[in-house]
C-alpha cells in the first residue's frame, strides 16, 4: 500500500479544482518551498519535489484520470510511462514559476522590442490653479524613436540578424542536476537579435533624446500628491518597442491666506477687542477671487469659527464643493497711550462677573479649591 501523500492535499486544492486553480496553487507553493529560497533546508527540497510531482500528474488530463481511479498505484511498476519523477516534464512545470522566482518576466519581447521606461515629472501649482483647473504646457527631454533606422537600431539598408546562440528566443536553457534553468542569452542580452552594423544616429538603441512639449490637463479639485498619467508619453521603447508612460506628480505651493483640509479651506482673521465685545463685521477674500462678509456677534471669544458654505475647494471628479471656515483671533492692544491705559483701567474697575463670566467662574473655582485645601490642614 502506498504511503505517499494525496496529490490534491499536497497542492492544497479540492479534487474538482480546474487547471487554473491547479497552476495557481503550484506557483504559490513552489515559490514558497523552492530550495533557492530555503538554502540548506533539506525538508524544503523534499517538499518542493512532492509539489512538483503532484502537479506533473494533476495537470495532465490522462494521468489525472488514472490517479483519480487508482491512486498512486497507477504509476507504480512503470505504469503511465514510468511515473511523474523529474524527467522532461519537470522542465515544463518549473518554467511555470521560473519567471516568478528569478524575475525573468520583463518587458522585453522577441526581436529586442523592449518597452520604454516610465517617466516622472514634478509640477508645482498654486491653490488657485487647483481650484480653477488649468491646462499647462511642459517641456521634457525624452527618448523618441530614431527616425534614421525607424527604431530597429540597424544602419539604414541593413537589418538585425537572429541571434545564433539562442535562435531568436532571447533565453537559453542549462541543465543543473534535476533542474533545467533558463537564463537570458549572453549573446543578445535577451533581445533575440543582434545588430552587426549599428545606426550611427542612435548607436543601435533605436531611440534618440529630444525635447518635447506636452499639454497637461489639470482638473479642478486636485490635491497635493495627485498623480496624472499620460499614456504612451514616456520613454520610447528599445528597437521599436512600445513607449512607457509619463506621470505628472502635483504639489501645491503654500498659500498666503488659506490652509487646505481636503475640500475645506481655513483662514485666521485678527479682530480688535472692541469688535469682539461690541460686535461688528469684516470682509474676507474667497478662493474664487471674490469676497464675503463675516458678521461678528457681540461677546465673540477668540478662536470662534464661522462657516461659509460652499466657498471651499471643488471635490475632484464630482459636483460637490467644500466649505470655508474663518477663525477669529481677538488681538490684545499694544503700545497704548496714557489715555488709553486710563480708560482700560477705568473699564476694569467697572467690570464684573457679568461682563467676564468665564474668568469669574474660573477664579471662583480656584478660590473654592484653595479654601477646601485650607480646611483639610
Amino acid at each position: 500500500m502506498s504511503t505517499k501523500r494525496c496529490y490534491y492535499e499536497t497542492l492544497e486544492v479540492d479534487r474538482n479544482a480546474d487547471e487554473s486553480k491547479l497552476k495557481a496553487a503550484f506557483r504559490k507553493l513552489a515559490m514558497k518551498w523552492h530550495p533557492d529560497r530555503n538554502p540548506g533546508d533539506a525538508a524544503s527540497e523534499i517538499r518542493f519535489k512532492e509539489i512538483n510531482e503532484a502537479y506533473e500528474v494533476l495537470k495532465d488530463g490522462e494521468k489525472r484520470a488514472a490517479y483519480d481511479r487508482f491512486g498512486h498505484a497507477a504509476f507504480e511498476h512503470g505504469g503511465m510511462g514510468g511515473g511523474p519523477g523529474f524527467g522532461a516534464g519537470f522542465a515544463s512545470s518549473f518554467s511555470d514559476i521560473f519567471e516568478d522566482l528569478f524575475g525573468m518576466a520583463g518587458q522585453r519581447g522577441r526581436g529586442g522590442r523592449e518597452r520604454g521606461a516610465d517617466l516622472r515629472y514634478n509640477m508645482e501649482i498654486t491653490l488657485e490653479e487647483a481650484f480653477q483647473g488649468k491646462t499647462a504646457q511642459i517641456e521634457i527631454p525624452v527618448s523618441v524613436t530614431c527616425e534614421s533606422c525607424s527604431g530597429t537600431g540597424a544602419k539604414a539598408g541593413t537589418k538585425p540578424k537572429t541571434c545564433s546562440i539562442c535562435g531568436g528566443a532571447g533565453r537559453v536553457r542549462q541543465a543543473q542536476g534535476f533542474f533545467t534553468l533558463e537564463r537570458t542569452c549572453p549573446g543578445c542580452q535577451g533581445r533575440g537579435q543582434m545588430i552587426e552594423d549599428a545606426c550611427p544616429s542612435c548607436t543601435g538603441t533605436g531611440r534618440v533624446t529630444r525635447e518635447r512639449t506636452l499639454s497637461v490637463n489639470i482638473p479642478q479639485g486636485v490635491e497635493d500628491g495627485t498623480r496624472i498619467r499620460l499614456a504612451g508619453e514616456g520613454e520610447a521603447g528599445i528597437r521599436g518597442g512600445p513607449p512607457g508612460d509619463l506621470y505628472i506628480f502635483l504639489s501645491l505651493s503654500m498659500h498666503q491666506f488659506f490652509q487646505r483640509d481636503g475640500a475645506d479651506l481655513h483662514c485666521r482673521v485678527p479682530i480688535s477687542m472692541v469688535t469682539a465685545a461690541l460686535g461688528g463685521e469684516f470682509e474676507v477674500p474667497t478662493i474664487d477671487k471674490g469676497q464675503t462678509k463675516v458678521k461678528v456677534p457681540a461677546g465673540t471669544q477668540s478662536g470662534r469659527r464661522f462657516r461659509i458654505a460652499s466657498k471651499g475647494m471643488p471635490v475632484l471628479r464630482s459636483r460637490q464643493t467644500g466649505d470655508m471656515y474663518v477663525q477669529v483671533v481677538v488681538e490684545t492692544p499694544q503700545n497704548l497711550t496714557k489715555k488709553q491705559q486710563e480708560l482700560l483701567a477705568e473699564f476694569e474697575k467697572l467690570s464684573s462677573g457679568a461682563t467676564q463670566p468665564e474668568a469669574a467662574g474660573f477664579f471662583t473655582k480656584v478660590k473654592d479649591f484653595f479654601g477646601s485645601r485650607a480646611s483639610q490642614q
